[in-house]
């Protein structure tokens, strides 16, 4: 009897997760394998019924040989994941830190500031990136009607045109999307920290500075190591915000390996070529996350569990 019954259980989770795991196939590992196989191949785009031929490691070999390749990597890792995502933790905690402190509770404006907060985060991204485009604009744009009338600059500049200002430009995009997201993590965690490592902090005679580097930043920690790993993916991974706002340009100036893998895929039908991208970026991706847990986070994960 006892037998049968468990026959029966796994049975039941067996159908439970039957639909699930038919998702899962369907949508990441089925596209995973099949992107893995046509990186082998010189598919095209154009000749997708066809299929392409199998030419091993050529796109690869083709992709390190590529003079661009040091652009892309440079662009993908420094630009578009570590300033950006370093800015977005600093900026995130400092504006916790005054969501959290008593001169807003004072004035009760913590309720509207919180609000106001989560325009950017809900707003999408094409809407976000045509308001900035609009803004940023050096005949209509607000922003230059602005520097012109203080006197800051002397004619309009074409943010999105110009090498030393694009980059900045896109930064910015980005962060002010996703900063409601980090703001309000760190504000749920610094309200956790108990007040009684403050007061004994004070009783020990710690300054506010003190106080911030040796209890605040701990406590913030595992919040910072969850925060870090989700904002390096996505980020990682942007193709909207950075091909919205400025198409990889000026000429190619603003290229990732996201949006390489658009041009080279949908707009040069190299689909073998994109496919290898593809994959380099995901053993990125994974030779990063093995780092991360193993020499980052393994250890407060396994405080918090």
């Amino acid at each position: 009897m006892l037998l049968k019954k468990n026959k029966k259980e796994r049975f039941f989770i067996i159908m439970m997760l039957a639909p699930m795991m038919a998702v899962l196939i369907s949508f990441y590992l089925y596209p995973t394998f099949y992107n893995l196989y046509n990186s082998f191949t010189d598919s095209s785009l154009l000749g997708l019924k066809k299929g392409g031929a199998y030419i091993g490691f050529d796109n690869y070999i083709r992709l390190f040989q590529d003079k661009a390749f040091g652009r892309l990597l440079w662009n993908t890792f420094f630009w578009l994941t570590f300033v950006s995502v370093s800015l977005r933790l600093v900026l995130g905690v400092l504006l916790a830190l005054l969501l959290n402190s008593e001169t807003l509770k004072k004035f009760k404006l913590t309720g509207i500031t919180r609000l106001s907060l989560l325009v950017p985060w809900a707003t999408p991204a094409v809407v976000a990136v045509i308001a900035w485009r609009f803004m940023l604009d050096p005949r209509e744009g607000i922003v230059n009607q602005i520097l012109l009338s203080t006197g800051m600059v002397d004619q309009p500049i074409a943010f999105l045109s110009k090498i030393y200002t694009v980059w900045p430009v896109v930064i910015i995009i980005i962060i002010w999307n996703s900063l409601p997201l980090v703001t309000m993590s760190y504000l749920a965690s610094l309200q956790t920290i108990p007040e009684t490592l403050y007061e004994a902090a004070e009783i020990d005679g710690a300054n506010d500075l003190q106080k911030f580097f040796h209890i605040t930043l701990p406590q913030l920690m595992p919040t910072t190591l969850v925060l870090s790993l989700l904002l390096v993916v996505w980020t990682f991974n942007n193709f909207v915000y950075v091909w919205l706002t400025t198409a990889a340009g000026p000429g190619s100036y603003t290229n990732v390996l996201a949006t390489e893998i658009f041009i080279r895929g949908f707009i040069d039908f190299e689909l073998g070529y994109s496919s290898a991208i593809g994959m380099m970026m995901a053993a990125m991706m994974a030779l990063f996350g093995m780092f991360y847990y193993h020499y980052l986070a393994k250890k407060e994960f396994s405080e918090i569990i």
